[in-house]
């Protein structure tokens, strides 16, 4: 039960819940906290703030009071990888990624628990990557006071479907580049693949341990992928000749090494003629001329993926077309963009 004072006679009194204060373009936090005695002081303060009243509360045996239910919420929906911050501020508890790795959201579950109305959960997007210490969601209590029932009904949804939010650990890969092209090859142009592909793999904590360039040349290429492989590489990417060019072979080349699973063709732009294989447990990337040319394409929404064990198949990359369309933004800003997501 909740009665309503005036703040004129609330001198001495315990606040029930967090005082938020907003100053435009400086300040929106917590002005007094859960708990504060009000104090004479502390009236003009809270006009300001436009409280003319405070709330006094005594919760009945079934409810539950939304610093508490956001403890139970956040302890629920925390899955593996992720950690919640130390208290509830303003109501809402904080879920922070607990390494560095990719956010995994189960949308179905979040969409029921958000369907019960009296609670909430927001979260970054699934398959974003995070860095150690980022928010990635948070949840709260809608009302102030609410039946306990509500809430625990919210938190078994929320454990009953496995983790709702968790960020998934990369792997750190030992990848072989085969870079492709007669032009690149025979010394025309200088190659620019390999830095890019390099800084990407090492930006994730994974290494090269090989490089090699092929000619356009479907046995050469199938070699070097083999040879790779018995060097100890656990991922292969291969660079450029993906296109319809009579002499982009690359994709044959792959398939030569004993590839299966492949998957050619993303609706993803940059990025449409990208190819994803696997050569027994090794995964095989094959990335069209884009990846050398653009900041992101599509393998960088993949890579991660692939480094958390995840298999990609036709039914994912179908659905990357939502999302799949890059700005090409003078000022990259991904992965706070849309593209991907």
């Amino acid at each position: 039960m909740k009665k309503t004072v005036p703040v004129d006679n609330a001198v001495g009194m315990v606040l029930p819940h967090d005082i938020t204060e907003i100053v435009k373009d400086k300040f929106k936090g917590r002005a007094l906290k859960k708990g504060h005695i009000i104090r004479e002081q502390d009236i003009e303060h809270l006009k300001r703030l436009g409280k003319e009243h405070i709330y006094v509360l005594q919760l009945g045996p079934n409810e539950i009071h939304e610093n508490e239910a956001a403890e139970i919420l956040a302890t629920a929906l925390s899955g593996p990888g992720s950690m919640l911050s130390s208290e509830p501020v303003e109501g809402k508890i904080a879920l922070l990624a607990e390494r560095d790795g990719l956010l995994k959201i189960n949308e179905e579950a979040l969409y029921q628990f958000n369907m019960l109305g009296e609670v909430m959960c927001a979260t970054l997007q699934t398959n974003t990557p995070v860095k150690k210490g980022e928010d990635i969601a948070a949840t709260r209590l809608i009302p102030l006071v609410s039946e306990r029932s509500i809430v625990l009904e919210a938190a078994q949804i929320a454990s009953k479907s496995g983790p709702v939010i968790e960020v998934k650990e990369l792997r750190k890969a030992r990848a072989s580049l085969i870079i492709t092209g007669n032009e690149v090859f025979h010394g025309r142009i200088e190659d620019k693949f390999e830095k890019v592909l390099r800084d990407k793999l090492e930006e994730l904590g994974s290494e090269v341990i090989s490089v090699t360039f092929a000619p356009d040349d479907i046995d050469t290429i199938g070699e070097a992928i083999t040879n790779s492989i018995g060097a100890g590489a656990d991922l292969i990417i291969t660079s450029g000749g993906m296109s319809v060019d009579p002499d982009d072979v690359t994709r044959m080349g792959i398939e030569k090494a004993g590839a299966t699973d492949c998957y050619y063709g993303t609706p993803v732009l940059p990025g449409a003629m990208f190819l994803s294989g696997r050569i027994g447990d090794i995964p095989v990337l094959g990335l069209p001329a884009c990846g050398m040319f653009h900041n992101i394409t599509v393998f960088d929404l993949i890579l991660p993926r692939i480094l958390t064990e995840e298999r990609i198949g036709r039914e994912e990359f179908a659905r990357m077309g939502h999302g799949g369309l890059c700005r090409n933004c003078k000022r990259c800003q991904y992965p706070v963009c849309s593209f991907g997501k």
